[in-house]
């Protein structure tokens, strides 16, 4: 694997040593060769890649990648270029247009590449899964990556908003001290439960209130920009 560069290779090399990390890559180099598997290897950890340990102002947390053909590209919610917008991502940018008065990426992108670069960790619990089957890698071994990572971020930092969208994301509430970072949770941007709670919560300027409090310059969440 490619250094992941931005302070991660020192943060996650214990992880990276662990048995069980020797495990998922086993069992990945077995999908990949075998299954049709999101997304490409070569962007598996793209969250990682842009966005610098050091520079981590907020974490939003995502189930797993999107399963059909073209949407993941390593960072929740997000899609590259020329893909249709995902039903989630499209009740999250109207809550960002209702909360910031922010409007929707103006050429209809869905490519959150910008907030990675603005501090926005964009981890998905699960980094891969098969074709057409949501959750598909759930058991393979990435709880125990991605809940690790969740802890060193909590352990190894002050003052990361941590962003918790419906009920796998807000099961990780007690990994994150929250004696030193701020926790907001609601329920899911999904058509089936954005009206239960994720309309109206506010979380970007939320987000942005609480880092301006604690000194740290605010996210510009704004794509067209």
């Amino acid at each position: 694997m490619k250094p992941l560069g931005g302070g991660w290779d020192a943060v996650l090399a214990p992880l990276f040593a662990d048995p069980q990390y020797q495990a998922i890559r086993r069992f990945l180099l077995e999908e990949y060769k075998t299954q049709t598997v999101y997304p490409d290897m070569y962007d598996l950890y793209n969250c990682f890649r842009f966005t610098p340990f050091d520079e981590v102002k907020a974490v939003i947390l995502g189930q797993d990648p999107y399963h059909e053909e073209g949407q993941a590209h390593g960072l929740c919610f997000s899609v590259p270029e020329g893909i249709p917008q995902p039903p989630s991502l499209v009740n999250i940018f109207k809550e960002l247009k209702s909360d910031l008065g922010i409007d929707p990426p103006a050429n209809q992108s869905g490519n959150l590449t910008k907030w990675a670069n603005e501090g926005v960790l964009l981890l998905n619990t699960a980094l891969t899964v098969r074709a057409h089957r949501a959750n598909s890698h759930k058991n393979c071994g990435w709880t125990w990556f991605t809940d690790s990572v969740i802890q060193l971020i909590s352990e190894k930092k002050e003052h990361v908003v941590f962003i918790l969208w419906g009920a796998n994301a807000r099961s990780k509430k007690p990994l994150i001290d929250t004696s030193k970072h701020l926790v907001l949770e609601c329920a899911h941007p999904s058509p089936l439960s954005a009206y239960n709670g994720f309309f109206g919560c506010k979380h970007f300027s939320k987000t942005n209130e609480y880092l301006l409090q604690n000194g740290i310059a605010p996210i510009d969440w704004d794509l067209n920009g």
